[in-house]
């Protein structure tokens, strides 16, 4: 049918542009704000690319439901606009069976969004979560920034380095304190190097400088010259990531179900619900007057979206917190959001008669 072609190639032309310029706002916030980590030490500089990328494939599936309910109103708006639904209307044909070309568009993608968000997003957060453990579990000489105070986890250790050699690993103007059993242990030296043991152990040797031990506010320092010094560097125990609901499989979720487990598996399975309740209601809910002919029903939309988004992560957190199962939390958001699109259906098809009686069989006449 040439009607529905056309409607399927502007639906796409549509879907594409709403997702472009959606992915780009997502994309600027990404980089804005992994770069902040990246600024304060939170993650690697190097990874800051990787991490926005995994970031942004986390994230397609909601953009992805939004792309769709938006181009949806929009094409349908325009059409009303232009007065091309009267085409439709003109040929016998009703509101509800404009789902069928709808649905037929949308239904691809919305096993995408299924896709992404079953199996995809807790990839991406298990990646992440990997690679942030990483550079949290490296040495502290893998930590230090030439010009910077370093204090190392256990809060007992400060370095500064002025200057590191990356080819010969040599170090200029060390300051190392140590705070250990009371006393404070403080040691300077002109040059140093860093070396690496055999059995993988690394140390700050320093050269020619001075120490100074003694227990703060008793005044009993030891001021003490050296030729080398050395500094045992602390090496963290690896161990396995430990994975977050977010971060697990979802069959992984299944064989272990718990409330937070469960309300992650709600979010999950809702977020293409999610995308198909929104394109139904986007059908009836993009009806525009020819005569007045303004773009009023987006505003609707924004509002139905947020409430429907709020309300699918509402229901996450009454499971996540055990106050509400599964089962009755899962299915109450998504039948409301299919009758109040069969509401407004039948009050677009004959707005003549009230929206009660439309609901009696019998109640009005096509």
């Amino acid at each position: 049918m040439i009607f529905e072609q056309s409607l399927r190639k502007e639906l796409s032309y549509t879907t594409g542009a709403v997702f472009l310029v959606l992915m780009t706002i997502m994309m600027t916030t990404l980089v804005i704000r992994i770069l902040g980590y990246a600024a304060t030490g939170s993650i690697n500089p190097k990874d800051v690319v990787i991490l926005i990328m995994l970031a942004v494939i986390g994230y397609i599936a909601v953009i992805l439901s939004v792309s769709l309910f938006v181009a949806t109103m929009m094409v349908l708006i325009r059409w009303h606009k232009d007065s091309e639904m009267v085409v439709w209307y003109a040929s016998g044909l009703n509101l509800r069976m404009l789902y069928g070309p709808v649905l037929r568009f949308a239904s691809p993608w919305i096993i995408v969004i299924a896709i992404l968000a079953i199996f995809v997003w807790p990839w991406t957060n298990a990646q992440t979560s990997e690679i942030k453990q990483k550079f949290k579990g490296r040495d502290e000489t893998a930590m230090l920034i030439p010009g910077q105070f370093f204090e190392s986890v256990n809060s007992s250790r400060v370095f500064f380095i002025e200057n590191i050699d990356a080819t010969t690993n040599k170090i200029h103007n060390i300051f190392v304190a140590d705070h250990k059993n009371v006393r404070l242990t403080i040691a300077m030296g002109e040059s140093g190097k860093i070396n690496f043991l055999d059995n993988g152990i690394k140390q700050i040797q320093i050269q020619n400088g001075k120490r100074y031990e003694g227990e703060p506010n008793k005044g009993d320092f030891k001021i003490l010259e050296f030729e080398s010094y050395t500094v045992d560097v602390e090496k963290k125990a690896s161990k396995a990531p430990d994975y977050s609901p977010k971060e697990s499989t979802s069959l992984f979720l299944l064989e272990n179900p718990n409330p937070i487990a469960m309300g992650e598996i709600l979010w999950r399975i809702g977020l293409p619900l999610m995308a198909f309740g929104l394109v139904l209601i986007a059908v009836p809910l993009a009806y525009v007057n020819p005569r007045r002919g303004n773009y009023i029903n987006l505003i609707y939309a924004v509002f139905t979206y947020l409430i429907y988004s709020n309300l699918l992560n509402i229901s996450q957190t009454m499971v996540s917190d055990g106050k509400e199962s599964f089962m009755r939390a899962f299915w109450p958001i998504h039948l409301f959001a299919i009758l109040i699109a069969y509401v407004i259906v039948q009050h677009r098809i004959n707005p003549a008669i009230s929206w009660w009686k439309r609901q009696i069989p019998g109640g009005y006449k096509l």
